[in-house]
C-alpha cells in the first residue's frame, strides 16, 4: 500500500511538472509572437557593419511594420519603412550609385539603408539613442529644433518633453522593444 502512495505521488509530481513546463513554454511563444524576430543574420551583419547595437535595429523594425513590410500611406517602404526620397539621399551620402527605389524591397538593402541612417542620426547626436531614434521618426530638422529650445532653457530634451505625441511614443515603443529584443533573443542577435 505504502509504495503504490509514493508511486502516486510522484506520478502527480511528474504530471504537475509537465503542466508547469509546458505553461512556461506556452508563455514564452506567447510573448515571442508579439515580439516577431527576422532576417537576423541581415541584421547582425549589419550591426556589426555599422557599430549599431542590433537588438536596436530590431526595435525599430518592430516599431516600424513589426517585421511584415508593407508599404505606408506616406511611402516608406520595406522592413525599416524607408522613404525613397530618403533612400536616395542616403545612397548619394554613402557613395551608392545604383540604388533604385524598388531596392527597398529586399531585406539586406532595407535594413543596410536604415542601419546607416541610424548610425548617421546617432553619430549626429553624439550616440545618444533617444535622440536618434526621435530623429528616425519625427525628423532630424525638429529634433535639433526640440534640442536648441531645451538648450536654450538650460533643460535636457526628455522624452516626455518631445512635442509631437507620434514621436514621443515611437522612442518609449522602440527603447522598451530594445530591451525586450536584448532580453528575448540575444542569441539570435549575436549579443549572447
Amino acid at each position: 500500500m505504502r509504495r503504490r502512495g509514493s508511486g502516486t505521488i510522484v506520478a502527480i509530481a511528474l504530471a504537475v511538472l509537465c503542466v508547469g513546463l509546458t505553461v512556461s513554454v506556452l508563455e514564452t511563444g506567447i510573448h515571442r509572437v508579439g515580439l516577431p524576430l527576422s532576417d537576423t543574420s541581415v541584421i547582425r551583419e549589419q550591426a556589426a557593419a555599422k557599430h549599431l547595437d542590433p537588438a536596436l535595429i530590431a526595435a525599430v523594425i518592430y516599431a516600424e511594420t513589426k517585421f511584415d513590410p508593407r508599404p505606408s500611406p506616406a511611402g516608406a517602404q520595406g522592413l525599416m519603412q524607408i522613404l525613397p526620397a530618403t533612400a536616395y539621399y542616403l545612397a548619394r551620402l554613402s557613395g551608392g550609385t545604383s540604388f533604385t527605389a524598388t531596392d527597398l524591397a529586399s531585406p539586406s538593402v532595407n535594413v543596410a539603408y536604415g542601419s546607416y541612417y541610424l548610425r548617421y542620426l546617432l553619430d549626429h547626436y553624439e550616440g545618444n539613442e533617444m535622440l536618434a531614434v526621435a530623429a528616425y521618426n519625427g525628423g532630424l530638422a525638429n529634433v535639433d529644433s526640440w534640442l536648441a529650445s531645451a538648450n536654450a532653457a538650460h533643460r535636457p530634451l526628455t522624452i516626455a518633453a518631445i512635442p509631437f505625441p507620434e514621436t514621443r511614443e515611437y522612442v518609449r515603443r522602440v527603447l522598451a522593444a530594445q530591451r525586450a529584443y536584448r532580453a528575448e533573443y540575444a542569441d539570435q542577435l549575436g549579443l549572447g
